[in-house]
């Protein structure tokens, strides 16, 4: 069981949208072909708090619309060491696979894409990561969050442990 939650309390005006992905996508009807349009697009607040969402509609504009607003009600509250996760991650959707891993401060965010988007709409500043298998946006975003969702904070482990915190943080 996951013990991510929903964060209590965030300032919708503090999250920031990154699209994506956006698809043209073609409906053969009657008359010839309508085209329509999906928007893969991540938010965050820069602090450890991040969300995605998917939009779809007749015009771009209206597709990113939707899609901000299907991913401000998918947020998850992620742990965060300082500027970076906690320890290496895999995670896996569909054909989409990732590695997370720590990296020193000052390293940046080594990552393609759509990984990139996720980890810096989350705040995580200094992190290694690397996609393997499926390229697709889709898959590679919600790897991403599968791999987040999976992130244990320092504390959580030393509770599940029963070490003591203070030996934990002060060697």
């Amino acid at each position: 069981m996951l013990n991510q939650s929903r964060p209590s309390k965030v300032n919708e005006a503090e999250l920031k949208e990154r699209v994506v992905a956006i698809n043209r996508v073609a409906k053969v009807v009657k008359g010839g072909r309508r085209f329509s349009f999906s928007a893969v697009v991540v938010v965050g607040d820069g602090k450890g708090v991040v969300g995605y969402g998917l939009g779809k509609a007749n015009e771009v504009t209206d597709a990113i619309a939707k899609g901000i607003d299907d991913a401000k009600k998918n947020l998850i509250s992620i742990p965060m060491v300082r500027t970076t996760v906690p320890h290496p991650q895999e995670g896996k959707f569909g054909g989409g696979f990732v590695l997370i891993k720590p990296a020193a401060a000052g390293t940046g965010v080594l990552a393609g894409g759509a990984m990139r988007a996720v980890l810096e709409a989350a705040g995580i500043s200094d992190v290694l990561a690397k996609s393997k298998g499926s390229s697709n946006p889709h898959n590679v975003v919600k790897a991403t969050f599968d791999a987040l969702l999976k992130m244990r904070a320092p504390h959580q482990v030393a509770m599940q442990r029963r070490v003591k915190l203070d030996k934990v943080f002060n060697g």
